[in-house]
C-alpha cells in the first residue's frame, strides 16, 4: 500500500502528467478560431454588416494577441492563479456574448460586443501561458518538441470542439457560444492544479524519445481522423448516432497520450544514471560559462578583422582561418600591442532586449513580414464563414474546422522543415517563412481565379501556411535575438497580426464585400416589380453571393504574402552569417 501510495505521488508529479494535461488544456484554448463559425449567427441575430462583422473580428484577434498582461503576472502568480484568472476572462467574455446574441439580455451596442469577445479570447493568453511556462520548464531540453506540439493542440482545438458541438446536435445555432464560454473554463479549472513546473529536469529517461515519437503519432492520426470524418460529413448525409460515435471517438484519441505517464511511473523503474548524466551536463555548461565571457569580446573582434571570402570557404579551411586569426588577436591583446574595442551593443545571434531590437532593421523586416503574412491567412480564417455562405454553403463549420486541422499540421510541420534548413543546410529560418509564405500566395491566387474547388485549396494552403508561421517565429526569434528577453519580443512580434488582420479584414475584405452585396441588392430590389426602390441604411444586414465577394480580396491578399516573401528573403541574406556560424556550412 505504501509502495502504491509513492507511485501515485510519483504519478501527480511526472513531467509527462503535466505535459498531457497541458495538452488537454490547449485542445480547448485555441477559442479564437472558432469566430468563422460564430460570426454567421452574431451576423443575423444582430442584423450586422459585413464591416460590423470585422470589427468584431479585430476584437477578437487583439485579445488573442495582448498577452504581455499573463506574461507579466506569470512572474508573480502561481500556475493555477494565471488558469484560473484565464477561466474566468473566458467564461465571462463569451457567457455574456451568448446572452446577448441569444436575447436574454438586451441589445447592446457594437462595442459591447467587441469587449466580451477582447476579455472572452484573452483567456486564451493566460492558458498558453500556464502552458507553455509549466512544460518549457519541465523540459528543458526538448523546448522545439514541447512548443510545436502545445500550439498545434490549440490550433486544433477549433476542430475538437466543432465535433464535441456536432455531438450534442443543437436546434440552436447560438449554443456554440455557450459550449465555447463553459467548456474550455471547465476543462482548465479541472486541470489547473496539476499543470504547473515539477523539476522535471530531475526526471530524464532513455525513453522519452520514444514518447515524444508516440505524441507525435497520435497528433498526426488525430489530424487524419478528424479531416476524414469531417470528408465523411461534407460528402454524406450522417446518422446523429454515427456523429455521436465519431465524437466519441476523437475523445479517445484525444485521452490516449496519458499512457506515456502511466506506463513511465507504474509500469518501468526510474534510472538515476540519466538523471546524474544530465546534471553533471548542467554543471559543465556553467563550467564553461565563465571562461566564454572571458573570450567573448576577443571572438567578436575576430568578426570585425577576418576579410569576407572567409566564409566562402570550406568548413575545415574556414575554421583554420578563424582559428589562426583569433591566436594572433589573444597574443597580441596580452603584449598590449592592440586594444581590443567593446562593442556598445549586441550582435545578431547574442541577447538583445527589446528596446535594442526595436532599432534593428532585420526585427521590423520580420515584424512587417509577419504583419503582411499571417494578416492575410487570419483574414481569410476571420471571414471563412462568409466565405462559405457566399459560395452556397450552408454549413460554415465544416470547413472552419478543416482550416483548423491544416492549421495544426502546418505548426507540426513547419517547424521540423525549418530543423532540417538550419540542421542539415545551415540556411538562416527565415527561408522557412518565405517558402509558406509563397505557399498561402498560391492559395489566395487560386480562389482569386475562381478555379474549381477554391474552398478546399485555399484552406489547405492557407491553413498550412498560417500555422507554420507560429513554429517558424520563435525559433527564428530566438535565434537572432537570444533568449534574455525572448519573451516581450515574441509578444511584440505577434502584435503584427492582428495589426495586419485589423487593415486587411476591416478596410479590404469587409469594405469590398458590403460593396457588391449592395449592388447585389440594389439590383434584387430594381428587379422586384412590386417593391419599391429604397436606399439601403448602413446598418441593413447585407449578404454578397458569388465568388466575386472574395475575388478581389483574396488576389490583393495574394500579392501581399508575395510582398512579405521577399521581406523573409531580405532577412535571409543579411543574417546568413549568424547561421554560419550557428550550424556551420554544409556548402
Amino acid at each position: 500500500m505504501v509502495h502504491f501510495h509513492g507511485k501515485l505521488k510519483s504519478f501527480f508529479n511526472s513531467r509527462w502528467l503535466v505535459f498531457v494535461c497541458a495538452m488537454w488544456i490547449q485542445s480547448f484554448a485555441g477559442i479564437g478560431y472558432l469566430f468563422g463559425s460564430i460570426s454567421p449567427v452574431i451576423k443575423s441575430t444582430m442584423g450586422y454588416n459585413q464591416r460590423q462583422v470585422a470589427i468584431l473580428g479585430v476584437a477578437k484577434d487583439w485579445g488573442d494577441a495582448v498577452g504581455f498582461v499573463a506574461g507579466s503576472l506569470s512572474e508573480v502568480l502561481p500556475t493555477w492563479g494565471l488558469l484560473s484568472i484565464g477561466a474566468a476572462l473566458n467564461f465571462l467574455g463569451y457567457g455574456l456574448l451568448w446572452l446577448i446574441v441569444c436575447q436574454r439580455l438586451p441589445a447592446f451596442p457594437l462595442w459591447v460586443l467587441c469587449i466580451c469577445i477582447f476579455v472572452g479570447t484573452n483567456g486564451e493568453t493566460f492558458f498558453n501561458t500556464a502552458a507553455l511556462i509549466s512544460c518549457v520548464q519541465n523540459f528543458p531540453k526538448s523546448r522545439g518538441p514541447v512548443v510545436g506540439i502545445l500550439k498545434g493542440y490549440a490550433g486544433l482545438s477549433g476542430a475538437i470542439i466543432t465535433q464535441i458541438y456536432a455531438m450534442v446536435n443543437s436546434p440552436n445555432e447560438s449554443s456554440l457560444l455557450f459550449m465555447i464560454a463553459v467548456g474550455p473554463s471547465m476543462v482548465v479549472i479541472a486541470l489547473m492544479f496539476i499543470v504547473r513546473p515539477v523539476g522535471g529536469h530531475r526526471q530524464v529517461r532513455p525513453a522519452d524519445n520514444s514518447s515524444f515519437l508516440f505524441t507525435y503519432s497520435v497528433c498526426l492520426v488525430l489530424a487524419a481522423y478528424l479531416l476524414g470524418v469531417l470528408i465523411l460529413e461534407d460528402v454524406l448525409n450522417l446518422s446523429q448516432s454515427l456523429i455521436t460515435l465519431f465524437a466519441a471517438i476523437l475523445i479517445i484519441l484525444i485521452l490516449l497520450p496519458i499512457i506515456i505517464p502511466i506506463i513511465l511511473v507504474f509500469f518501468s523503474e526510474p534510472t538515476p544514471s540519466a538523471q546524474e548524466s544530465l546534471l553533471l551536463e548542467a554543471q559543465r555548461e556553467e563550467d564553461g560559462k565563465s571562461e566564454q565571457d572571458k573570450t567573448e569580446v576577443i571572438l567578436s573582434e575576430v568578426e570585425d578583422e577576418k576579410s569576407p571570402e572567409v566564409d566562402s570557404l570550406p568548413a575545415s579551411e574556414r575554421q583554420k582561418r578563424i582559428a589562426q586569426l583569433q591566436a594572433k588577436l589573444f597574443q597580441a591583446a596580452a603584449d598590449g600591442a592592440v586594444r581590443v574595442k567593446r562593442r556598445k551593443g549586441p550582435r545578431r545571434g547574442e541577447d538583445f532586449t527589446l528596446m535594442q531590437a526595436l532599432i534593428k532593421a532585420d526585427f521590423w523586416l520580420i515584424f512587417v513580414s509577419l504583419l503582411l503574412a499571417a494578416g492575410s491567412g487570419l483574414t481569410i480564417i476571420d471571414n471563412l464563414g462568409q466565405i462559405t455562405q457566399s459560395l452556397g454553403y450552408t454549413d460554415s463549420s465544416i470547413y472552419v474546422s478543416m482550416i483548423s486541422i491544416w492549421n495544426f499540421l502546418g505548426r507540426v510541420g513547419g517547424g521540423y522543415f525549418s530543423e532540417i534548413i538550419v540542421r542539415d543546410f545551415a540556411y538562416p529560418r527565415p527561408v522557412a517563412m518565405a517558402v509558406v509564405q509563397v505557399i498561402m500566395a498560391i492559395g489566395l491566387f487560386y480562389y482569386a481565379l475562381g478555379l474549381p474547388g477554391q474552398i478546399y485549396v485555399t484552406t489547405v494552403l492557407v491553413g498550412l501556411g498560417y500555422g507554420a508561421h507560429w513554429a517558424v517565429l520563435p525559433a527564428a526569434a530566438s535565434e537572432l535575438f537570444g533568449l534574455k528577453s525572448f519573451g516581450a519580443l515574441y509578444n511584440f512580434l505577434t502584435m503584427a497580426n492582428p495589426a495586419g488582420s485589423l487593415i486587411f479584414s476591416e478596410v479590404i475584405a469587409s469594405g469590398i464585400y458590403d460593396h457588391y452585396a449592395k449592388e447585389q441588392a440594389a439590383l434584387r430590389h430594381r428587379d422586384s416589380a412590386s417593391m419599391p426602390i429604397k436606399p439601403l441604411r448602413d446598418d441593413d444586414s447585407l449578404s454578397c453571393v458569388g465568388t466575386v465577394c472574395y475575388s478581389i480580396t483574396c488576389g490583393i491578399l495574394s500579392g501581399l504574402c508575395i510582398v512579405a516573401a521577399a521581406l523573409s528573403l531580405i532577412v535571409v541574406y543579411r543574417t546568413r552569417r549568424v547561421y554560419t556560424q550557428l550550424y556551420g556550412s554544409r556548402g
